[in-house]
């Protein structure tokens, strides 16, 4: 069986919000991007060199939490990503795997959540490794679990928040 899931940009209501004032409750801080490279999770690719970013302070499993009725308690974080000052028109791409190519990296730390908000486990994916799964196997491995209601993935090295992966409704 073939466990579907849809890979999530942050919305344009939730961007609105945080080109105004972001999680933390700060405005957001306006950066150039000298090198380009960073990952952009409005549209869920990187910036070119010179590009001028948002960066904000972001509460995902918050969001979730109050769109789907969850209660994350301890488990509510708040971290820096980086987005767009402007609408960019988002990001096209959604279902069943095609995990975004500007989202992998070197590591990567997978939390699975149930549907009221708890941590159910996760994994550390190093897909640049030889042999080691992808992050497409490795989120097929959590959602196999049929308690997993939504995956965060996010970097390892500044534990900021790439992406969310919400259970799809079977087809």
């Amino acid at each position: 069986m073939t466990t579907h899931y849809t890979i999530l940009a942050l919305t344009p209501e939730t961007l609105a919000e945080l080109r105004t004032r972001d999680d933390a409750g700060a405005p957001p801080r306006t950066v150039t991007d000298t090198d380009g490279g960073t990952p952009l999770r409005c549209c869920l690719r990187r910036s070119g060199p010179g590009e001028t970013l948002c960066l904000v302070s972001y509460a995902p499993l918050r969001r979730w939490a109050r769109e789907t009725g969850a209660e994350p308690g301890p488990y509510d974080e708040v971290g820096p990503v980086f987005i767009h000052p402007e609408d960019c028109g988002g990001w096209a791409g959604g279902l069943d795997g095609g995990y975004p190519d500007a989202m992998r990296g070197d590591r990567r730390a997978l939390r699975a959540y149930s549907a009221e908000g708890r941590i159910l486990g996760g994994l550390l994916v190093e897909e640049r490794r030889p042999g080691a799964p992808t992050i497409e196997e490795s989120l097929t491995r959590l959602y196999a679990d049929p308690r997993v209601a939504a995956v965060h993935v996010r970097a390892v090295e500044f534990g900021c928040f790439h992406t969310e992966t919400r259970r799809a409704a079977p087809r």
